[in-house]
């Protein structure tokens, strides 16, 4: 009386069941694309970008580094970077510590 009979789905509803359970991952799939177009892919391209410009890092370059110094790039090896600060001031710093490279005779209009 209390318990009422259960019933076997027919082949039909099963179709339909597939096709609920596909609807149901396109907002999630969704959400990943545009995750991918507004974060991933812009962050990529930064980050190729601050390679190129390491790579391209010569002797006579002003640059900026993380720490907010402004010099002249005095020497340039695999891992480092010899920056002139000052006359006579260098310090040494990691490459990937510079993050900008200033046009030429930006440090003079200081």
């Amino acid at each position: 009386m209390f318990i009422s009979n259960a019933y076997a789905q027919t082949a039909g509803a099963a179709d339909a069941s597939l096709m609920g359970n596909l609807s149901t991952f396109v907002p999630l799939i969704l959400m990943f694309v545009v995750m991918y177009f507004l974060m991933i892919r812009p962050q990529q391209k930064r980050a190729k970008e601050q390679k190129a410009m390491m790579d391209a890092l010569a002797k006579g370059d002003e640059v900026v580094t993380a720490g907010g110094i402004l010099g002249k790039v005095s020497k340039v090896t695999d891992i480092y970077v010899t920056i002139e600060v000052a006359a006579g001031t260098e310090i040494v710093v990691q490459k990937p510590s510079v993050t900008t490279l200033l046009p030429k005779g930006t440090l003079k209009g200081l």
